[in-house]
């Protein structure tokens, strides 16, 4: 673990693995201790830079203003130029593909390939379920709309026929039952501030790189539609839909094989 000083926050980050460079950008509140099977699998394809973003994990909650989604974006900006990296291909995972949306609208010549996961474009084209909101609801509440919008068909009798996804839910549970210090919640609420804020639909069309869109069929967090939007307003985007729900990458054994490809190609 490396350590970036910027002005306002101390990042955090990681450089592991050996092959084409690919920066991961990581989803709400996740740090990379979270990810870490992830980014071991990519790891072994690619040289992988990822980071705690500003409020999460091993980075500080930052000081002065609350950031905005352009405040997430630069610091990839910052760590590129930090580690010399004049471009590279971007995994972006729900939140994650919320920043490299702004990122490579807002630094085109830096994105090489792009690959955004479970995500969504705000605006008119479609903003995904408003995480802030869940804060309002009690614990019981939280949990049981958690569930509800990680897959539309997670009820009883689906969890009790499929283990897998029963073993995923649990797991869901326990991290947000996990205990927090009040620093800790105040940069994850930071985070959820930016994204209700999150609208870059009407800039897509300055992406010019391959890119790949990828949605669970059945994700009531990022609806398919805002895929399917996102595909349309960048021309030279790509839809793959898999069978699963906001974890399809876990629930479809064929979309992490499928998105490494892609993000291997020249």
């Amino acid at each position: 673990m490396a350590t970036l000083a910027l002005a306002d926050v101390d990042l955090h980050f990681e450089l592991a693995g050996t092959g084409p460079r690919l920066v991961f950008v990581n989803g709400s509140g996740a740090s990379i201790a979270d990810m870490g099977i992830l980014i071991e699998v990519l790891a072994e394809r690619f040289e992988v830079l990822v980071h705690d973003q500003r409020g999460l994990g091993r980075t500080g909650v930052p000081r002065g203003p609350a950031p905005t989604m352009a405040d997430y974006a630069l610091d990839v900006v910052a760590l590129l130029d930090h580690v010399g990296w004049d471009a590279t291909g971007v995994l972006g995972l729900s939140f994650g593909g919320m920043v490299a949306q702004e990122l490579a609208v807002t630094a085109p010549g830096r994105v090489s390939r792009l690959a955004l996961l479970c995500t969504s474009a705000g605006g008119a084209g479609g903003s995904s379920y408003p995480l802030h909101e869940l804060a309002a609801l009690s614990a019981d509440e939280r949990r049981a709309t958690e569930v509800a919008i990680a897959d539309a068909r997670f009820d009883e009798a689906w969890l009790a026929d499929h283990p897998g996804d029963r073993a995923m839910v649990e797991h869901m549970v326990r991290r947000s039952q996990r205990e927090r210090t009040d620093e800790q919640r105040r940069g994850e609420a930071l985070q959820l501030e930016a994204r209700r804020h999150h609208d870059v639909y009407d800039r897509l069309h300055r992406i010019t790189c391959p890119t790949l869109v990828a949605a669970g069929r059945f994700d009531r967090t990022a609806p398919l539609e805002n895929a399917v939007a996102i595909t349309e307003a960048i021309a030279t985007a790509e839809l793959r839909v898999y069978e699963g729900g906001h974890p399809f990458l876990l629930q479809d054994p064929t979309a992490l094989p499928d998105i490494m490809a892609f993000l291997a190609e020249p």
